[in-house]
This record gives C-alpha cells, sequence and structure tokens, in this order.
C-alpha cells in the first residue's frame, strides 16, 4: 500500500482520489475548502487540516489546484513536512513561463518535481482513463511511470523540457474549447436559418477533422498559404454567416471578423484563409520576426 496525498479535492482531484482509494493506496488529501474533502471519507480516504498534514507520510504528491499562484503557495505551505525521497506530480493547468521557473526552483532545492496536467473528466478519471502529459527530469518520470499508468490509459512523456506539458495543455484545451465554440456557432447560424441543433450536428459529422488538420493544417506549419480558398471569398462567406445569425450572440465569428479584415486591408486577401497563422509560423521559423503582420 502506497501512501499518496493529493492536495486539491475539486471535481477533478476529488475523482482521482476515489479512483487511488479503490486501487488500494493510502490516501490523504487536503482542500481549503475542508468539506469537500469530507466527502471523500467514505471512501476511507483520510482528510488532513493542512497541505504539512497532507503530505507528512506521502511518496507521491499529487496537486490539482486553480492556477500557478496557489500550486506555489501550497508548495511552500507543504514543503516542511516533504519527504526527501517523495515526488511532486503537478496536475495543475499552468502558465508555461511559471511553470518552468517553478521547477527550476525546486530543482534547486532538490525536491523531485513533475508537471503532468491531463486531459482527463472526473468520470474518466474515476476509471482510470484519459490522458496525463508528462515534463521534467527522465528518472523522475521513470520513478513513478507506473503509478501515472494506473491512473490513466494514456501517459506521454515529452522529455525533460519543464514547461513543454503546460503549453501542450494549453494548445490541447484551445482545440478543445475552440471546437465547441464553432459548434455552438454552426447550430447558432442554422437556428437562425430554421435548422434545428439536431440538423446542425447531423452536418458536422460529415466532416472528418483529422482531415482536415492533416491537410490545410499541415500546410499551415509549413507556411504554404497558397489559395484553394481565398481570405476574400472566406470573408464573403463569414458576413453572409454572421447576417444569418441575426440577432442571435455568436462565439468565434466576430472576432474572426476582425482578424481577417486586417490580414485582408495589408494585402493578404488573395492567399488561403489559413493565412490567419501566418505571423505565428513566421516567428516559430524566426524568432526575430516582428510580431506586427508585414506583406511579403
Amino acid at each position: 500500500m502506497t501512501a499518496i496525498a493529493i492536495l486539491g479535492t475539486g471535481l477533478l482531484g476529488a475523482a482521482f482520489a476515489e479512483a487511488a482509494a479503490g486501487r488500494g493506496d493510502k490516501v490523504t488529501v487536503w482542500n481549503r475548502t475542508e468539506d469537500k474533502a469530507r466527502a471523500l471519507e467514505s471512501f476511507g480516504i483520510h482528510v488532513a487540516l493542512s497541505p504539512a498534514d497532507a503530505v507528512r507520510d506521502a511518496k507521491r504528491v499529487h496537486l490539482v489546484l486553480k492556477d500557478d499562484a496557489v500550486v506555489n503557495e501550497v508548495i511552500a505551505a507543504l514543503r516542511p513536512s516533504l519527504h526527501a525521497d517523495a515526488v511532486i506530480i503537478d496536475h495543475t493547468t499552468t502558465q508555461p513561463a511559471l511553470t518552468a521557473e517553478r521547477a527550476r526552483m525546486l530543482a534547486a532545492e532538490g525536491v523531485k518535481y513533475l508537471h503532468c496536467p491531463v486531459f482527463i473528466g472526473p468520470a474518466a478519471a474515476r476509471a482510470g482513463k484519459g490522458t496525463i502529459l508528462a515534463a521534467g527530469p527522465a528518472e523522475v518520470f521513470e520513478e513513478v511511470h507506473d503509478a501515472l499508468s494506473r491512473q490513466a490509459e494514456h501517459v506521454r512523456f515529452l522529455g525533460e523540457r519543464t514547461d513543454l506539458a503546460a503549453a501542450h495543455k494549453l494548445m490541447g484545451n484551445c482545440y478543445i474549447l475552440g471546437l465547441a465554440a464553432i459548434v455552438s456557432d454552426v447550430m447558432t447560424i442554422g437556428v437562425g436559418a430554421s435548422v434545428s441543433p439536431d440538423d446542425a450536428l447531423e452536418l458536422l459529422s460529415t466532416f472528418n477533422a483529422a482531415s482536415i488538420i492533416g491537410g490545410r493544417g499541415k500546410k499551415m506549419a509549413q507556411g504554404d498559404f497558397a489559395a484553394s480558398f481565398e481570405l476574400t471569398m472566406a470573408r464573403k462567406d463569414v458576413r453572409l454567416m454572421i447576417e444569418t445569425a441575426g440577432d442571435l450572440p455568436l462565439t468565434l465569428l466576430p472576432s474572426l471578423t476582425q482578424r481577417m479584415d486586417a490580414l485582408i486591408d495589408r494585402g493578404y486577401g488573395s492567399m488561403d484563409f489559413s493565412v490567419v497563422a501566418k505571423e505565428a509560423v513566421d516567428h516559430a521559423r524566426d524568432p526575430d520576426t516582428p510580431r506586427g503582420i508585414s506583406v511579403t
């Protein structure tokens, strides 16, 4: 039986705690709102009154917290009781640069720290499903790899660059949130044209997102913006979409029009609409490239 601590018992943290207890781990939890932690006692989980008390006997310390500021605060609070051989596994979604700085400071203090954000919902956490990303020292990852593999069905080690899992987590969440926003706008256009949300979803089911990413997405990453759907024509279609939605609120399209108009004003109208990615791709190839749009 392995003693672990889980600090932060919101929806995800609580689900991780339940699953760990079900696997036979000796689980201690802490949460700023004590009542949320107390709800886990029925699973045989011990509730600590402070972060320091929670980690006193733990071999693994899992953080499932709100943001960088809370992570720093909780780590400072638990440090006096942290075992020298314990590993802090931070599942919190955090800012990459701040994550790298935190990892650097903890490494200098001899603390084993691995940033492991997740693509897992509460139900998946209880079932040991989903994906864990990991970034940090390879020897620390190997030490906890088996435990992480019991926690989720997919564990991806991204390497020793300590901010990389944080970056991948934000990129992945952008994709998830963006898809939901796109679906919302598609439904809104449909309702504006007296098409039901169910029928709008049926239309979307005919598209293969992986094919779009592998086709146009790959060209975008390569900086290939040769037109197959000109930006000016795409902008016209967006105008029609907004007109069709009428007074119903849209999520992404209004900001997309601003971006398109800025690019058209600077001479990109005859290029493919995917030219919206040009600045990012140019900067990735040459970090000294000015961040403002320039016609080339």
